[in-house]
């Protein structure tokens, strides 16, 4: 199969939203390690005074992390998917939680604007049809010195890697999602993954497009070598990306 974009890609989102969180809740790891993420904004007092742009949010997985993290920061969270979108407005949130329905290329047009202290991004950038359009789209919402953190499967080039999310995908997730009646979208999945950059091609793609202080970290659990959180910051007016 082609890989999944755009309105069909988030029409599969749509169709998956009412039984997303059961697949996720089956994943060991899942909800910490978005948490952990979250942590490496590095962001302090909790958030206080802050804007954070939780770009992707899903089923609010993502959005759920960073209110535990971020208490006190106002989140705005955006997905592209109205199915995704509905699921996770429908969850009980604090008042500085906001959703709007957008794709990550059209956030002006939704009145989504900056700047941010931060952008949180899980599993997005391998779903968008031009990521370095959406990285510099990231970086103009960013205030100077504003911070990026990206949560995301990028497999880090060993063969062991492949052959664990492989296994993984065709042997667990592929099988339930299809009984589901969301086969296209777990078989997307599986290939925009392998397809897309590996670790370490990531974190240059983030200098390339702006960014600086760049760290590729790990995550624990089956997913070492398969999901890692990217850091990154937008530079100051004085300074230039490096």
């Amino acid at each position: 199969m082609t890989l999944l974009r755009d309105e069909h890609l988030a029409a599969a989102f749509d169709h998956a939203a009412r039984s997303y969180d059961t697949l996720v809740a089956a994943n060991p790891g899942y909800h910490a390690h978005l948490r952990r993420s979250a942590r490496r904004l590095g962001l302090p007092r909790g958030g206080e005074g802050l804007r954070v742009l939780d770009l992707g949010c899903g089923t609010g997985a993502s959005t759920a992390a960073l209110a535990e993290v971020l208490p006190s920061a106002d989140i705005t969270a955006v997905d592209a998917s109205a199915g995704m979108l509905e699921r996770a407005a429908g969850k009980t949130w604090p008042p500085n939680v906001t959703f709007t329905h957008a794709p990550a290329e059209r956030l002006a047009e939704a009145g989504v604007s900056g700047p941010f202290d931060a952008v949180f991004a899980a599993y997005l950038f391998r779903n968008v049809t031009d990521p370095d359009a959406v990285l510099r789209i990231v970086r103009d919402l960013l205030a100077p010195g504003g911070r990026l953190a990206v949560h995301e499967y990028t497999l880090g080039g060993r063969r062991t890697d492949r052959a664990v999310w492989t296994l993984v995908c065709r042997g667990v997730v592929q099988p339930v999602a299809t009984l589901l009646g969301d086969g296209d979208l777990y078989r997307h999945l599986w290939r925009s993954v392998v397809e897309f950059d590996t670790a370490d091609r990531f974190a240059d793609r983030l200098r390339e497009n702006g960014f600086d202080s760049v760290r590729r970290l790990p995550l624990p659990g089956w997913q070492t070598g398969i999901t890692h959180t990217f850091t990154g910051r937008r530079p100051t007016t004085t300074e230039t990306a490096r």
